[in-house]
């Protein structure tokens, strides 16, 4: 073979490969390291040992190296200080709001203002829009009857969202929430507006109730016209009716588990509700060991263009000794492919346990 070709034969592949590497969207943020972390700054890297310094530069170089929006923080209970990037912006929630209607309703429980096993009945009227269970069962049998307990659960575990704009309506509705932010001073927090309002507003629509049957939203949003529905879509993503910080979520995660929010017994019951979280099974809880423990809300925002508004998890992640870790990962908007958003937050929990080996001599499996 002449010199040229064997020249070609040889290396071709290799160019072919490099071009693959270079140019493939993406291709970085898919790996389990990513390259060239940005520290933190020289006087916040000061402040903090060496294990809270590594795992700060994990955490930003996770963030900078996904190709999106994206805030992610982590509290550790024990030292009381939160590590991120981009941990204080606002990034829209979705239905990670429903923890806050859930921590409403049971404050009034507290108080004595609403009791779990208030009957309740769901009708048609009642109906909202996406993911919602329920709207089957009203659907074939007219109503469906439980109790506030009941709908607390199926709001978290389940994320449906007739069940949770019906428990936020008997909690007092939206300014109920923002007072609960208030009294207990849940800065950098906001909660919104219930699920139609929301989802409406986002698309360019008004909400009217027809739209809660069959494909109706739907088929209503693609009549927005684009420009429209484009100005809806980018006005949300610019300043979220929802929008919090990860950081004040992850803090006030670890509040709850303290005992600072709630009473003893609504704190228990809304943990071990969130330990039974069935949406996002491959989102953070996809990273936490066997022998860890983690109770999460998700957030799942809509679709336009190809990108996504909103695509979250936090949960209260705890070690096998007992630390709990306040972690919130939240993409603001992406069009990264689903499993590499999987990826980002399995990775920050993996970043999380190295780092309380570490520090703390945790015998987890990572």
């Amino acid at each position: 073979m002449a010199a040229p070709l064997r020249f070609l034969a040889l290396f071709l592949p290799v160019l072919v490969l490099a071009l693959v590497v270079t140019w493939l969207p993406g291709y970085r943020q898919a790996t389990d390291e990513p390259q060239d972390p940005a520290p933190p700054t020289a006087e916040r890297e000061a402040s903090l040992t060496e294990t809270q310094a590594q795992l700060e530069r994990r955490l930003i170089a996770l963030g900078v190296t996904f190709d999106g929006q994206v805030g992610i923080a982590v509290r550790d209970a024990e030292a009381g200080r939160t590590f991120g990037y981009r941990e204080n912006e606002l990034f829209p929630q979705q239905s990670v709001s429903k923890l806050w209607v859930a921590m409403t309703a049971l404050d009034k429980v507290d108080e004595g203002e609403l009791e779990l096993d208030e009957p309740v009945t769901i009708r048609r009227e009642d109906l909202t829009v996406f993911h919602q269970p329920i709207r089957n069962i009203v659907r074939s049998k007219g109503s469906f009857s439980s109790d506030f307990g009941d709908l607390l659960a199926r709001a978290i575990t389940r994320s449906d969202n007739t069940a949770n704009d019906r428990l936020l309506r008997r909690a007092g509705g939206v300014k109920a929430v923002e007072e609960f932010f208030d009294d207990n001073e849940l800065d950098g927090i906001r909660f919104g507006a219930d699920e139609r309002t929301k989802q409406s507003g986002i698309a360019g629509l008004t909400w009217k109730q027809n739209y809660a049957v069959g494909r109706a939203f739907y088929e209503a949003r693609d009549e927005v016209p684009a420009a429209e529905r484009r100005e809806a879509f980018e006005s949300y993503l610019a300043d979220p009716i929802d929008g919090a910080a990860p950081a004040a979520i992850a803090e006030a995660l670890v509040r709850l588990a303290e005992g600072d929010l709630l009473s003893d017994l609504s704190t228990d019951l809304l943990l071990r509700t969130l330990e039974l979280t069935r949406s996002g099974p491959r989102r953070l809880k996809g990273g936490v060991p066997s022998d860890w423990t983690i109770g999460h809300k998700t957030g799942t925002g809509q679709f336009y263009g190809g990108e996504q508004s909103g695509y979250n998890d936090v949960g209260l992640l705890t070690s096998p000794d007992g630390r709990n870790y306040g972690v919130a990962v939240m993409i603001g908007r992406t069009s990264r492919p689903t499993i590499a958003r999987m990826q980002l937050m399995q990775q920050v929990v993996r970043a999380v346990v190295r780092y309380d080996q570490a520090t703390y001599g945790s015998s987890a499996a990572s």
